[in-house]
Order: structure tokens, then sequence, then C-alpha cells
């Protein structure tokens, strides 16, 4: 990736985002060291309204979004020249031309790349069509035989790890996806990381059909000596220098033994989209309720989604404790997976607060629990003096 003055790498993301009649989408995110911008995260697109065409800047704090349309060509001047002026670790701009990243590292340092655009050109409407990470037509979805559903599915899990991208660690990755299966993900993640670094990726399952059946897809997309496979169950998974983790749909416990594992191993970045969540809907249903909500759980299908909720809930509760900040999203709509609940979790080691250990410690007694994710972690949470 060329290396550049910070002030000419930003005249260039300017510039794309200036591009009147080529550009399609823009993030901003992440925080150069030592600063914090005005907004978590900013996104910029083209549209087309009744009073003309315009440049919609929508900017995230922790709570909300706040929407503006600036005309063009004074006010969405302005308006890039204020963005661009925040101290952004990230920038990833898609036009007609090109698909450009800048990423700020931790030195002060501005890596710039260019690719080619992914997609095709697109409408400037409210009602253009979906622009996309990996084109649908990249050979890597005609090796995997993947579907329309499938496809959208890997768009909307990039789109998450993107949303944190300039969280990770500068130059080469090493990532490992826990519990696999047919790789789609594995080899979608791949693709788009190695765009701008070096990235090893190694695949775990614990079935033998999917050892073989990933090695032979790098074989065929010729990536073999960065994606490798692994048969081992999740929880005897070998993993060492780790930065991100990635767990698609593991059933039930085996969730939780995929977020222990990524913890022990210290990983930067962690995605996990849970399945079923079995062990804690029993729990609910072998104890009792505390007053006043045995309302919640008289009802087997009221119960069962009460555990889900609750499961990924505590989840998230164990991963801060722990020292990860935590993000609890729907990564893909509802018609492509009913399972579309996804825990983006980023190490920060920061302590946990005394209010959240008292929130966790009162819930779990309260309800009588004892989750799963907990039980892995003991010595973790002790020693962030978490009562068990």
């Amino acid at each position: 990736m060329p290396q550049l003055a910070l002030d000419d790498a930003l005249a260039e993301v300017r510039a794309a985002l200036l591009d009147r009649g080529g550009l399609r989408r823009a993030v901003a995110s992440g925080a150069r060291r030592g600063t914090t911008p005005a907004w978590r995260r900013v996104e910029v697109r083209p549209v087309q309204l009744k009073a003309g065409e315009r440049l919609q800047v929508v900017r995230y704090d922790e709570r909300q979004a706040f929407t503006a349309n600036a005309a063009w060509p004074e006010e969405a001047a302005t308006a890039v020249d204020e963005l661009t002026a925040e101290p952004f670790a990230h920038w990833h701009v898609e036009t007609d031309q090109s698909t450009l990243q800048l990423r700020v590292t931790k030195k002060g340092d501005a890596l710039l790349s260019r690719s080619a655009p992914t997609g095709s050109a697109t409408t400037r409407s409210n009602d253009r069509p979906v622009e996309h990470l990996l084109a649908p037509d990249d050979p890597l979805f005609g090796v995997l035989g993947a579907g329309a559903a499938k496809r959208r599915q890997v768009d909307s899990f990039l789109r998450v790890l993107a949303g944190v991208e300039a969280e990770l660690p500068d130059g080469p990755l090493r990532v490992v996806d826990l519990g696999c299966g047919n790789a789609y993900l594995t080899f979608a993640v791949h693709r788009y990381l190695s765009r701008s670094r070096e990235v090893q990726l190694v695949g775990v399952d614990s079935k033998a059909q999917s050892r073989e059946h990933g090695s032979d897809v790098a074989r065929r997309l010729g990536v073999e000596d960065a994606v490798r496979f692994v048969e081992a169950p999740i929880a005897d998974a070998p993993l060492s220098d780790v930065d991100v983790v990635l767990a698609l749909h593991a059933c039930d416990t085996a969730t939780d033994d995929a977020l222990a594992a990524a913890v022990r191993a210290g990983a930067r970045l962690v995605l996990a989209a849970p399945c079923c969540h079995h062990d804690l809907q029993r729990q609910l249903r072998e104890g009792a309720p505390p007053d006043p909500y045995a309302l919640l759980t008289r009802h087997g299908i009221l119960r069962e989604r009460f555990g889900d909720v609750l499961t990924d809930a505590l989840r998230a509760a164990v991963l801060r404790l722990v020292g990860y900040r935590v993000d609890v999203v729907e990564f893909t709509a509802a018609e492509d997976t009913p399972r579309n609940v996804l825990l983006r979790a980023v190490r920060t080691g920061a302590p946990p607060t005394e209010e959240l250990r008292r929130q966790y410690a009162d819930l779990i007694a309260a309800w009588g629990l004892c989750p799963a994710l907990a039980e892995r972690l003991a010595p973790e949470l002790a020693a962030a003096a978490v009562p068990g």
C-alpha cells in the first residue's frame, strides 16, 4: 500500500468525495492515536431528492444518527472539508472509477490504496441498486456456488467488518474462522481484507468434509498458501497470535466456545453470529422466574425468544467485563437468515465499571442462571472481580 504525506492522501480522499458524477458511497471511521473525532462514524453518498441532487452525510455518535443533505457545489465542499479535517483513522471511498482506501497507522503514516470499483455503476436515487463490497460476479462466488441470498449475507457481514476495520492493527493480519462450514465467509473475508495487506486465514471445523472442501476451494482460487483449513472442535482450535476471530452460526454453546477461545487468544476483533440458544432456554425452563416476570416464561414460544435475547445480552456483558467494547447488531435481512444477530467485539483492555459488575451479578442471581461463556471464562472474570 503506497505511503503518502497525510495532507496529500486526504486531498485524494477529498477529490473522490467531491466527484459529483462518480461518487457512490464513502465511510469514515476509527480514531487516530491520541485523538477523538467528533463522530464515531460518518457515511457519505449522493442522493436525488425533490429539491435536486444532494450530498447526503450521516453522522453517528454513540446513540443515534444525524442526517444532513448538502447542496452542490458550495455546501457539499464545506461538508467534505469539515469531514476530512476530523482525525479519522480510516476512509473507504467508492466511485465509478475506483475504490479508494486510506488508513492512518498508529505512527501517523498515511497508507493509500486504489483498486477496481466494486459492482456496477449506479443511479443517483434513493431506490438505486445495492452496492457490493464484493461484486456479485466475483469469481469467488462462482467457485463456491453461492446463490443470491448467500451473496447478500456475505456482503452484509463484510459491511459490519468494514465498520471496524480501522480498529485492526497495522501490517499483516491473522484471522481464524471457527466453525467455518462451507467457508463462504472464510474466503470472502480473506478476499476483502487482502486487498490492502497480507492476510493469513485458518478455517476450523469439526467435519472432515469441511476441511477437504475448503482446501479444494483454496487451491482452485490459488490462495492455498494464505488460506488453510483444520479439522478440530472449536474448543480445541489452535489459536495463538490471532487478530480476528469469526464464528458464524456455531450451534448453542459452540458459540461460547468460540468467544472464549477468542478472548483467551487476545483477539483484537471478534465477530460472532450465534445460532440456537438451547442451554439458557433449558435453565429458564427448569428454574423459577423472579417476581414479577413469570409471564415472560409462561408460554414456550415466548420463553424461547426471551432465552435468545437473554443469552446474547449476557454474552455481550461477559465480553465487556473481560475488556471488550461490544455492539449487538443485525448483520443481514431476516429473509436471508432468521439468525441475523451479530456480536461485534473490539478488545480495548478497559476494566469493567462497578455498575456493569453489579448489573451482571444481579441479573444472573435473580434468574438463577449460569451462562456458558461465564463458565468458560471463569478465571478472566475472577481477575475482573466479577462474582461467580
